[in-house]
């Protein structure tokens, strides 16, 4: 039980110390530590809040604005015409009889590029994370040293953690996108790992400001050894969890992008160890994609009630 708790803490306090930057559509990139700030309101106890607007940190930049904007009209080009073929850009036919699908693998610099890493550092914790391309550029080598010493700050009582998030879509002008999951019901990872278990997250989007420390969580246990591994992890088994504690409601994840107003819609995905283990960890990562496994019926893995039902 004290791993779930470790490790579901770890994943909520990756979600909120390290939201992910966003670049200002015309204005050219404020630097990581405005950006950061508005995305999350932790601050270490007895430091002193910034001064300094937000805004005084923007590069305005004419001709970065120009750059910027021909870049934001190209991709607008291209998702009108993935619009116009179909669905995600597919035919109407490949997309209906689709079974599985890459969505992230690793061959290039570029490639990892699309991913951020963060550790207990953020809340005075000595965690180390690194990521680099593996072996003839052939996966991702996720690695560190995980040290579960608490900071002496008097507030902090959990340390010990460190995550892999990819960083979530964004459209054209700086519109928010969300994947949609909705042909298939299972993750599909190949992985080699040194035997240590990691917590999976699924991040969705929340309507309400109360669900911005939402996740969905499930377990990918590691063999160790030599040899890569294929896990397949149904959606049906990830659990609701908020701020480290697993939530008594449970619901399945609402894999449609099309839900009600974007609300819980499905913005990225991301890794956290967290096993109250000190010493060094990795992880190697070859792909994650998406598998619709017809033999796969179950809908829900955990009860579901209805509370202050009538008499």
């Amino acid at each position: 039980m004290s791993l779930i708790i470790t490790l579901l803490s770890g994943a909520s306090l990756c979600g909120r110390c390290c939201r992910h930057k966003v670049l200002h559509p015309l204005l050219g990139p404020p630097l990581s530590n405005s950006t950061s700030k508005l995305y999350s309101s932790y601050r270490r106890p007895g430091s002193q809040p910034e001064k300094k607007p937000s805004w005084q940190n923007v590069d305005f930049s004419f001709k970065k604005g120009i750059d910027t904007l021909k870049t934001h009209l190209s991709m607008l080009k291209k998702e009108t015409e993935d619009f116009v073929a179909g669905p995600g850009g597919y035919s109407l036919k490949q997309y209906l009889l689709e079974q599985t699908r890459v969505l992230w693998e690793f061959r290039s610099q570029e490639d990892l590029n699309k991913w951020v890493i963060s550790s207990d550092v953020e809340i005075g914790g000595k965690s180390e994370v690194y990521l680099k391309l593996g072996r003839n550029n052939q996966g991702a080598l996720l690695y560190g040293t995980l040290n579960t010493e608490v900071p002496r700050d008097g507030e902090t009582k959990y340390s010990g953690y460190c995550s892999m998030r990819a960083k979530p879509l964004m459209g054209s002008f700086g519109r928010k996108k969300y994947y949609d999951w909705s042909n298939f019901n299972s993750l599909y990872f190949r992985v080699r790992g040194d035997g240590r278990p990691w917590m999976i997250n699924i991040y969705t989007d929340p309507y309400f400001s109360h669900q911005k420390d939402d996740l969905y969580n499930y377990f990918m246990f590691t063999r160790g050894g030599p040899y890569w591994e294929e896990i397949k992890i149904p959606f049906s088994k990830f659990f609701l969890s908020s701020r480290g504690r697993v939530q008594d409601d449970q619901h399945p994840i609402w894999l449609d992008k099309a839900s009600f107003l974007q609300a819980l819609s499905i913005s990225t995905l991301g890794f956290t160890i967290g096993d109250k283990v000190d010493g060094p960890f990795q992880l190697e990562i070859d792909f994650i994609g998406l598998f619709n496994d017809r033999a796969h019926t179950e809908e829900f893995a955990y009860e579901t009630y209805q509370k202050n039902t009538e008499v």
